[in-house]
């Protein structure tokens, strides 16, 4: 089959589903100006450490200044905007849906998408270690000593070691166990515990993936394609 009638098939599943669970990663927001992670225009392409040890809970507290030079030269992208993937997704999740995705750059909420859970945490979310004081953006940029206490500040996204807040995974597994479709879009889904969420789809729940290269994984209708050129004719 080919990506024509493929895309004609999604539509019809998406105006026939009940409830849709949108998985997404860094590919959906490459079209704002982001980079993803891995790719060879990625953030941790040529790093000199590993991005484990780089953003870890151990180097935010104990090498703090490399933590903060490589958060802020990398990965915020405070003037980004949303684009067209993420506007659809909005649309179709606040008629009948839930996002579940991985980004950490609040798009999806600029978006208006009212449905959503930011399953690794989000880049905005930043507050004091020390005394808890949320701080704005600005502020972090500033420093990332808090001026009130002397503690570490920190963005409120999941490090390598830390766990997924306990919250954002039973309200995913809540999503994934009502929806009757679920679409994969802009991830290689090989990061865990989130490509563990489709073991907890219902078992008559028809699962898509949009992305540029195949996932391959079986009961998978797979569009290889970009997705912004696919989501123009959603």
């Amino acid at each position: 089959m080919d990506n024509t009638e493929k895309i004609i098939e999604l539509k019809n599943d998406i105006d026939n589903a009940n409830h849709i669970a949108f998985l997404t990663g860094a590919g959906v927001s490459t079209h704002s100006g982001i980079p993803d992670y891995r790719s060879k225009n990625g953030i941790y392409n040529g790093v000199k450490e590993s991005p484990e040890t780089i953003l870890s809970e151990n180097t935010l507290f104990n090498r703090p200044e490399l933590f903060y030079n490589f958060v802020m030269n990398n990965m915020y992208f405070p003037n980004a905007k949303p684009n067209l993937i993420h506007e659809k997704i909005a649309q179709i999740c606040n008629q009948k849906g839930d996002l579940i995705t991985q980004n950490i750059d609040q798009l999806d909420k600029k978006a208006g998408n009212e449905h959503v859970v930011e399953f690794h945490g989000n880049l905005y979310n930043i507050y004091c270690t020390k005394c808890h004081q949320t701080l704005s953006y600005n502020e972090y940029a500033d420093s990332y000593i808090h001026k009130n206490c002397g503690g570490i500040i920190r963005p409120g996204i999941v490090l390598y070691g830390e766990g997924i807040n306990p919250e954002n995974l039973s309200k995913s597994i809540n999503i994934m166990q009502k929806s009757d479709l679920v679409i994969i879009c802009g991830t290689s889904f090989v990061v865990y515990p989130f490509a563990q969420l489709l073991a907890y789809k219902k078992p008559t729940a028809k699962v898509w993936a949009i992305n540029k290269t195949a996932i391959n994984a079986p009961e998978i209708n797979e569009i290889i394609a970009d997705a912004l050129d696919i989501f123009k004719k959603l």
